[in-house]
């Protein structure tokens, strides 16, 4: 019989319904049966494209055996990650905490009321590899409940006293002495002494995309002293380069694959996830346009991965879903792989052709003889592009992963921004439209009347209130989207995401931003921001929307909320700046200000008027605003000053370009537009700086 999990919304709760595991989901109604009962609790988080959850629940999970020691043991809890991250990172932290690393599957113990003791991640059936068993673990831990209840709470009351305390404590606490631009240089300067400057990327395997890390570096390009600055765009173009043109890429369909288990982008760990694409969008297409705007292996992984966005991710409503499994049949990317024979089959005689260009051999290069596929020959991508097409087509009969359905509003908005912004730089207006409609479905599916953004949508429109992670994106992407012309409306609903931050997420007693909303579920710990590394750092993300959302509507409130949140993650900043990459880069725009190009025009859809706009999305960074309007508009939300007096001299469109309370002279034409931003770029940094 399917336990409780049977009912829920979540794929990932759904696909361990028939586990002879008594699984609760998370809520009171377990809690209080592990108080009524005085039993542990056993809370296992993953999601529903991981493939070491589905391990684990093949080998432990599903086995009567274990499962019947853990139902006589514990109270059992399921939790989909993408669902609630409030409880996977208050897990997670404790995790880290405790071993120094962190992963999913992960197996925590805590506490009738949610308190963590113990805490691990996958555990083998048998032991090996200097792991205990599952079921050594789990008669462990139960006879330390019974024998030892005493050390148990100490152990948990000290975990939560250590997850309580602010981790940018000590010296530079507040503000003293930091500096946004100096930091920005000093971690673009320790990210690039961790550069692969032969595969890319960074560090040895597994390798993963690193988006945040990239996008640091890509912001720090004008900061950078020549020299630097060069080398920095190579590895930039390089490491672009390698990804799309390896593993991590999936060469037929488009999009970009977790990370991959090794150092040279060989062997991906299949599942894809959205929350990479829009960013890695992000990432080609500033790469391209700081490279000089014509190498064309920046661009099609971008225009590939929209079409297998389109083709494969977006409901009928326009809205993206939230993941694609790695496994198919139960194999870890048997969906993706091929033989010679499988090649031969589809591509009669053009097979040994496209197997020796994409590395398709007898041995393999994955697991019995099958390959994935790497563009060994690096030819332009309409070469065997007929191959492609057919070997795609063919691929689509196979039986293919588990779609994950729901739609996350924080990875909407990371895919709207990214397509925003390729569509704005690119003059591509399906990108946009893409971005658009998407971004419409969030405003109108998961905003309620009293105008509060809600997680998620999954089957039936979800009670959860947003996180951090959601408002930061949607805020992010609706400025986004103004930035690149989409419509005014779009500002007046980031604000409201703005007001949203303000109210619910940042502590003033704390000057800080929490991840769960002051008024969400109260667990034993509220616990602060995520971190940089897959998604962005969810209050570094928000800090850099709100100083935006400051920027053009002169709402000094946001503005000092901002920077409260910097100053007081001062001391983390100074010690390890490269760990705070989306933060860092909040700093560096407030100590500089956030550049605004005013455009005006009788006709703001006339094509000059439209000219001098793409040249100011071209020239400015992707945080900055460009501002279209008529004489005598009043768009909800923009401060009047940025058009007080600017009007079109004459019956030409006119541009000024604005750095806080210093404007430019008025130009006409867009080549005029783009050598004033050259002058507004930052002077190259002073010798001696941080890390010289």
């Amino acid at each position: 019989m399917p336990n409780r999990l049977a009912q829920e919304s979540s794929l990932y709760l759904r696909q361990h319904q028939d586990n002879p595991v008594d699984w609760h989901p998370w809520g009171p109604e377990a809690l209080e049966r592990a108080r009524a009962e005085d039993r542990p609790l056993l809370v296992s988080i993953g999601y529903s494209a991981c493939h070491w959850c589905h391990v684990m629940e093949r080998e432990s999970f599903e086995d009567p055996a274990t499962a019947e020691r853990m139902n006589a043991l514990f109270v059992c809890i399921k939790v989909d990650r993408e669902e609630r991250p409030d409880v996977d990172q208050l897990y997670m932290d404790t995790l880290v905490r405790l071993t120094g690393h962190g992963g999913w599957p992960l197996t925590v113990f805590c506490t009738p009321d949610g308190s963590p003791f113990h805490a691990g991640t996958y555990f083998p059936p048998e032991p090996r590899h200097g792991l205990p068993s599952f079921r050594q673990v789990l008669e462990g831990v139960a006879r330390v409940w019974e024998e030892e209840r005493e050390r148990v709470h100490e152990s948990a009351a000290r975990i939560l006293e250590v997850l309580a305390e602010r981790p940018f404590r000590g010296a530079g606490e507040e503000g003293a002495g930091l500096s946004g631009r100096a930091s920005l240089v000093a971690a673009a300067r320790r990210l690039l002494a961790s550069a692969d400057r032969e595969r890319g990327g960074f560090g040895g395997g597994p390798k993963f995309p690193t988006p945040t890390n990239l996008i640091l570096l890509l912001d720090a390009l004008p900061s950078l002293e020549k020299a630097e600055r060069d080398e920095a765009l190579a590895f930039l173009v390089h490491t672009c380069r390698e990804m799309a043109r390896r593993g991590l890429y999936d060469q037929l369909g488009g999009g970009f694959h977790r990370y991959c288990v090794d150092d040279h982008w060989g062997v991906p760990h299949f599942e894809k996830m959205l929350y990479d694409q829009g960013q890695l969008m992000r990432v080609y297409v500033e790469t391209w346009r700081h490279a000089g705007g014509d190498d064309d292996d920046l661009l099609w992984p971008v225009r590939e991965t929209a079409d297998w966005l389109r083709r494969e991710m977006r409901s009928d409503a326009g809205a993206f879903f939230a993941s694609q499994d790695a496994d198919s049949e139960g194999v870890e990317g048997r969906f993706y792989v091929w033989t010679p024979e499988q090649v031969g089959a589809v591509l009669g005689e053009g097979a040994p052709a496209f197997c020796e260009a994409y590395a398709v051999t007898p041995a393999g290069n994955f697991e019995d003889g099958a390959s994935v596929l790497w563009d060994l020959a690096r030819q332009p991508r309409d070469a065997m592009r007929e191959a492609r097409e057919r070997l795609l087509e063919a691929r689509s009969r196979r039986v293919p992963p588990a779609t994950d359905r729901k739609c996350v509003a924080a990875w909407n908005g990371l895919a709207i921004s990214g397509l925003a912004h390729a569509g704005s730089l690119l003059g591509d207006p399906a990108l946009l439209a893409d971005a658009a409609t998407a971004a419409d479905w969030v405003l109108e599916r998961l905003v309620d009347p009293a105008g509060r953004l809600h997680r998620l949508e999954s089957g039936a429109a979800s009670e959860l209130p947003a996180f951090l992670d959601d408002v930061a994106a949607m805020l992010a992407a609706c400025l986004d989207l103004h930035r690149a012309g989409a419509g005014e409306r779009y500002l007046a609903a980031g604000l409201g995401f703005a007001d949203e931050i303000a109210r619910h997420f940042f502590d003033d007693a704390e000057g800080d931003l929490f991840l769960a909303p002051v008024d969400g579920e109260r667990l034993v710990h509220r616990p602060r921001s995520d971190h940089d590394g897959a998604t962005p750092h969810s209050a570094g993300y928000a800090t850099l929307g709100l100083l935006r959302a400051a920027t053009l509507s002169g709402r000094e409130d946001l503005r000092r909320i901002a920077e409260r949140v910097i100053r007081s993650h001062a001391g983390g900043i100074g010690r390890a700046p490269h760990a705070w990459p989306t933060l860092v880069r909040a700093a560096a725009a407030t100590e500089r200000g956030l550049s605004v190009a005013v455009v005006t025009a009788t006709d703001v859809a006339a094509p000059e008027a439209r000219a001098l706009a793409d040249a100011a999305r071209r020239a400015l960074a992707p945080e900055e605003a460009v501002v279209l309007a008529a004489p005598g508009d009043a768009p909800e939300g923009l401060d009047p000053a940025w058009l007080a007096g600017r009007e079109p001299a004459g019956a030409r469109p006119t541009a000024w370009l604005c750095r806080g309370t210093s404007c430019s002279l008025p130009v006409h034409e867009p080549g005029a537009l783009l050598a004033l931003a050259r002058d507004d770029a930052p002077p190259p940094p002073e010798p001696g700086g941080p890390d010289a």
